[in-house]
């Protein structure tokens, strides 16, 4: 006998690719056609697989959507030599695969990369925002861990193969692991699957220069910081922040950071590392359905 009734909410995901300016954006998708939509962007160096725990606890209700940016996951990867790997052209494209895959309003679920991107977008088109659910990504300098701006800041000041080498270092299966260890509890729930996808995506050839220009496009990010913030000031979106404490790259500050821009934001501190989504899916998606629920 079938589990699944005529009434039974389709929380399967399905797996589609749409060309975006020339771009084919890998995406994953479930929930009702017609429902409000919940758009997933990832960090690095993960992809729309970061959130397959996430998206049938939350395809109940909503319809979400998560694409992979170009040069992650399965989207396309354009040389770094004929496609500008900057956070403003990624978050161009991912603005138009929106339109595209017919999400006009949406609420932004932003985790690292995803922060840059998803307020990019917000800044774009506040209209189309019904709220922002912040995992672990950051809008202030004091959100950063100061030992990890160490090591940007001469690669940003005077980019050369001297100062690229110590940002190689994330590139490296021993840091993309460490992002997923480190300071995670429930170490059961940890799927080797996560960090072995996302390396296998950064030791594809040429893979190496797109996501160095990525990181030093990122002081872009960190310029962009006080407009980020004036918006949230300015237009007071509801915002939920579902943080995982022992982030080594995002501290307390700078989830604490967002209830000084928008009040009303609700804080939860989960007993997890950088991948809270990891070992938190549950948890998290209860906040998120809780919160959605009142927009």
């Amino acid at each position: 006998m079938s589990l699944v009734t005529s009434d039974s909410p389709n929380t399967a995901v399905s797996y589609r690719t749409v060309q975006v300016d020339g771009v084919d954006i890998f995406y994953r998708e479930a929930g009702p056609a017609g429902a409000p939509v919940v758009l997933l962007l990832h960090g690095f160096p993960s992809s729309s697989h970061m959130f397959r725990d996430l998206m049938p606890l939350l395809a109940t209700q909503y319809r979400v959507i998560a694409p992979d940016y170009p040069g992650f996951g399965h989207s396309a990867e354009p040389p770094a030599e004929t496609f500008a790997y900057r956070f403003g052209t990624i978050a161009g494209l991912i603005d138009r695969f929106a339109t595209a895959v017919g999400a006009d309003r949406y609420v932004l679920y932003v985790q690292d990369y995803g922060g840059p991107v998803g307020f990019r977008l917000a800044m774009a088109h506040p209209e189309r925002v019904r709220g922002i659910i912040i995992q672990n990504a950051v809008v202030n300098a004091e959100g950063w861990n100061p030992d990890i701006v160490a090591q940007f800041v001469p690669f940003w000041q005077n980019r050369s193969a001297e100062t690229e080498q110590p940002l190689r270092a994330f590139l490296r299966p021993e840091t993309t692991r460490f992002q997923y260890q480190h300071g995670a509890t429930r170490t059961d729930r940890l799927s080797p699957d996560a960090w072995t996808m996302d390396q296998a995506g950064l030791d594809r050839p040429g893979n190496d220069a797109i996501q160095l220009d990525l990181l030093f496009d990122y002081q872009d990010n960190v310029a962009q910081y006080p407009a980020w913030q004036n918006f949230l000031r300015t237009y007071l979106p509801p915002v939920l922040v579902a943080w995982g404490e022992n982030d080594p790259f995002f501290v307390r500050a700078g989830a604490s950071f967002y209830q000084s821009l928008v009040p009303s934001a609700e804080l939860h501190f989960l007993d997890a590392g950088h991948f809270a989504l990891e070992t938190h899916a549950p948890e998290i998606a209860a906040l998120a359905l809780d919160f959605l629920a009142r927009l």
